[in-house]
């Protein structure tokens, strides 16, 4: 087949030709975002999964849907570089004058850009124009604690917005990233605007371990957000991503290729696509057939070895990276961080700030008390072939 008519899109992001087995997640969106601008109380949103299940993707598609109901939206993605206040200070700025809320503005959206104003002194945070043209609201956003002053900021926002008989999305990747501080904060400014029932909406992804983190910030975490899990998907769905793209171009799939695609890539969105485009570029021609997926699998092994996973590898340190191959070589699924305390030949307090690196850089979490497990999904298969050879006496 000709590789410039390739259907399947494997990347970070990157919505896939046929987005299959989310009708679910997508729905429960829907109804919060609905609700939310009806000014109907709801919770709102985070979605959870490993890498790899297609997160961002479902938060890009969110935000699409949220603009098509009349929303006015900010996508933002947490990393380890920045704090909340720093990502979310550009987008607040960018979002109220949207609203065109400035010269010719309601009070409340006055007040907003005032508010933000001095929310940008509170966290000590300068932005040109906004620094030096605004005067801060006083009394308001300027206690320098950020639970009190997120709080203003977002009440002010929500305030602006029904002020224009609109909403607002905030949509936030990667919120793992996000401190124990700055949740709770996050956590505290949707109480005070569920509180006061205005239409803003919190719509974010994370890896699991942003359920520990909502756990220990408040109480009533559990109050304010829905946590949807997204996983692998389930054979008809992960036939369904693989056989439709390439139906829309007239090509089909023999039964067993099918099978075997879904088998080795154990239904994660992202493998499927990465196959799914492998094994397009090596088929001569339709029916594509099992031959062709094996000869594409060593294709795809390569591609994700020196990009997906070797961009995670190549962020840890030497003893990290230790640890990482010791949990790999206990095999699949989560394991006793005492098991691989053992594998070190280590007491199992002498890792555990290992492990704490590891899991606040988003490559393992803990499942339960006690246990770790990758959150790349098949990254223990790409340890144990990129660090074959391992002197654990040493």
């Amino acid at each position: 087949m000709d590789a410039r008519d390739n259907p399947y899109v494997p990347g970070a992001g990157t919505p896939p030709p046929e987005l299959a087995g989310r009708h679910d997640v997508l729905e429960r969106a829907e109804v919060a975002l609905v609700r939310i601008q009806r000014r109907r109380p709801s919770k709102s949103l985070i979605v959870v999964g490993l890498r790899g299940v297609g997160k961002t993707v479902l938060l890009v598609r969110f935000q699409s849907l949220a603009e098509k109901l009349g929303y006015q939206s900010v996508l933002i993605e947490a990393h380890e570089g920045k704090t909340l206040p720093e990502l979310i200070v550009p987008s607040m700025r960018k979002l109220l004058f949207s609203l065109s809320i400035s010269a010719a503005a309601g009070d409340k959206g006055r007040k907003a850009l005032r508010t933000l104003r001095s929310f940008m002194g509170s966290v000590k945070i300068s932005w040109n124009d906004m620094e030096l043209g605004i005067e801060p609201a006083t009394g308001t956003a300027d206690s320098g604690d950020l639970e009190h002053d997120l709080s203003d900021l977002f009440v002010a926002v929500g305030e602006a917005a029904a002020e224009k008989n609109t909403a607002v999305a905030m949509c936030i990747d990667e919120m793992q990233y996000l401190s124990e501080k700055e949740f709770s904060a996050l956590i505290m400014a949707l109480h005070k605007v569920s509180q006061l029932n205005l239409p803003l909406i919190v719509v974010g992804a994370g890896l699991p371990q942003i359920l520990g983190l909502a756990g220990e910030s408040k109480s009533y975490a559990e109050r304010l957000f829905d946590y949807p899990p997204v996983g692998p998907l389930g054979a008809e769905d992960a036939e369904q991503a693989i056989r439709q793209p390439a139906r829309d171009m007239n090509v089909l799939y023999e039964p067993d290729a099918i099978a075997k695609i879904v088998a080795v890539t154990k239904g994660y969105p992202y493998f499927l696509q990465q196959w799914g485009y492998e094994v397009w570029n090596v088929a001569p021609k339709s029916p594509i057939t099992l031959a062709d997926v094996d000869k594409a699998t060593a294709n795809a092994i390569s591609a994700l070895d020196q990009s997906f996973f070797r961009v995670r590898f190549d962020r840890c340190t030497p003893s990290e990276k230790r640890y990482m191959r010791a949990l790999a070589d206990l095999g699949e699924g989560a394991k006793r961080s005492g098991d691989i305390a053992d594998r070190l030949g280590v007491k199992v307090t002498s890792v555990g700030p290992t492990r704490s690196k590891l899991i606040t850089k988003g490559m393992i979490y803990s499942p339960q008390h006690g246990e770790t497990a990758f959150t790349v999904p098949l990254f223990d298969e790409y340890m144990r072939r990129t660090m074959p050879g391992i002197d654990w006496k040493r």
